[in-house]
């Protein structure tokens, strides 16, 4: 591919770019919903509804910190061009469909990251990566999971003492309504976080094609159009990994959903104000964790939290990989 795009086909990898968004919202969609599904506090298709509205308003209550560490702070900004871009969004796209189809709660996030990482390397080498974004986002990868597990069993642990005299019908019923609002904060979490790594895509794109004017920066436009995709993707719902989510790793109660998913916003509204991209994936399952081994550590099936995390320890090389065969490739034909 040129250096300098003609305009169908710059319009075309945000397109594609979108497409990844929408993606991402699809196979994402479980973490926002699988712990009100489960509970039974909303049927499937009022609970994506509701976390799709919450996914596309985030952009009113975040700035787009996030969006700025994927632009210029995975790979240097400088070396981005078309192909990089197309081989970084086929890496991630095919991951995520892959993970999808087995229904594997894999990390789109991550998938991206190392789908630029592929690319951009075989491109030009280690120095086109930016380390300190890197290790910012590596540190996400393995705290917010673990942060977000003792975060939800604390909760869990506090709730307990706070309604130990309540009666369970009694205490059910408040955790019911409440779950509505913390649902909706996730959601709101997931679509500030997730969202914005397309907004950096395609504004990095923008901006290695020389238009954007001045200094890096994020069109409104762009920011309207990711957040539109990926509340459409959440809509199409992702049942295959809501089932995993909600129901494999461990039983969840109205009182658990309240706890996973306030333990899981305060993560996730903590990391986009700090600019770091974590895995809205990665987040949720600790806190169901964390919730379930409150209860008692039996009560987690630990080995299909075990394939999850190794699906988390592999998404980085192999979407990494794909992309770097995808540069490649578009290279042959360049």
């Amino acid at each position: 591919m040129d250096a300098s795009l003609a305009l169908p086909l710059l319009v075309a990898l945000i397109g594609v770019a979108l497409l990844f968004d929408f993606l991402n919202g699809l196979h994402d969609a479980a973490n926002s919903i699988a712990t009100i599904v489960s509970t039974r506090v909303l049927r499937p298709h009022y609970a994506v509804m509701w976390a799709a509205f919450f996914n596309f308003i985030a952009f009113l209550f975040f700035g787009l910190h996030v969006a700025e560490t994927i632009g210029k702070g995975i790979v240097d900004a400088n070396i981005v061009d078309a192909s990089v871009i197309f081989a970084a969004l086929l890496g991630a796209i095919s991951w995520n469909i892959l993970t999808w189809v087995l229904g594997i709660p894999s990390s789109s996030s991550h998938a991206l990251i190392g789908g630029l990482l592929g690319a951009g390397v075989t491109k030009a080498g280690l120095p086109a990566v930016v380390w300190w974004g890197v290790i910012k986002t590596t540190f996400g990868i393995f705290l917010a999971p673990i942060l977000g597990m003792l975060t939800a069993l604390i909760l869990m642990l506090a709730v307990a003492w706070l309604f130990r005299g309540a009666t369970s019908s009694g205490a059910d019923k408040i955790f019911r309504r409440t779950q509505l609002f913390t649902a909706a904060l996730y959601s709101l979490g997931h679509g500030g976080n997730d969202a914005q790594k397309t907004m950096g895509i395609i504004a990095v794109l923008l901006y290695s094609q020389g238009m954007l004017e001045g200094a890096f920066h994020v069109p409104f436009w762009v920011v309207l159009a990711c957040q539109a995709a990926m509340g459409l993707g959440t809509l199409m719902g992702g049942w295959r990994i809501v089932h995993t989510m909600g129901s494999k790793i461990t039983r969840i109660t109205p009182g658990q959903g309240v706890c996973a998913e306030l333990g899981g916003s305060i993560m996730l509204f903590s990391a986009t104000w700090l600019g770091i991209p974590v895995s809205t994936t990665h987040t949720i399952t600790g806190c169901i964790i964390g919730v379930g081994a409150a209860r008692r550590a039996s009560a987690v099936r630990w080995g299909v939290a075990g394939n999850i995390v190794i699906a988390w320890v592999i998404t980085l090389p192999a979407a990494g990989g794909i992309a770097a065969l995808a540069y490649g490739a578009t290279r042959l034909f360049a």
